[in-house]
């Protein structure tokens, strides 16, 4: 996985925002057994991002329309990345979706 392993030039640096689209809006509150291995194949899949840095935060989100999940990642390769997002366990068995966008421009605290 190129990705994670990958010195990042911060200067070259552009982040994304994911939205997991889930089956249904309970997904997050009902999930089925085969569903849930299914998750956590797809939480380690993301795994090296999170240990390497480029992943900002991840998690899923519960609001008013129900449950989706959010990834805000740093790359450098946008296409790399949305290739990356493809393989990931949640699209590959077509339990969910996965929406990509660039941010234009954002803050993130110091650390």
């Amino acid at each position: 996985m190129a990705l994670a392993g990958r010195l990042i030039d911060s200067e070259h640096m552009s982040s994304f925002v994911f939205r997991l689209i889930a089956p249904r809006p309970t997904f997050a509150l009902d999930m089925t057994d085969e569903e849930r291995e299914i998750m956590a194949r797809h939480a380690a899949y993301w795994r090296p991002l999170i240990d390497s840095g480029q992943m900002v935060v991840f998690g899923p989100v519960l609001d008013s329309t129900g449950s989706w999940g959010l990834g805000v990642v740093e790359a450098e390769d946008e296409d790399e990345l949305r290739g990356f997002a493809a393989g990931d366990p949640v699209v590959t068995t077509g339990t969910g979706t996965i929406e990509i966008g660039k941010m234009l421009a954002g803050f993130v605290r110091p650390a």
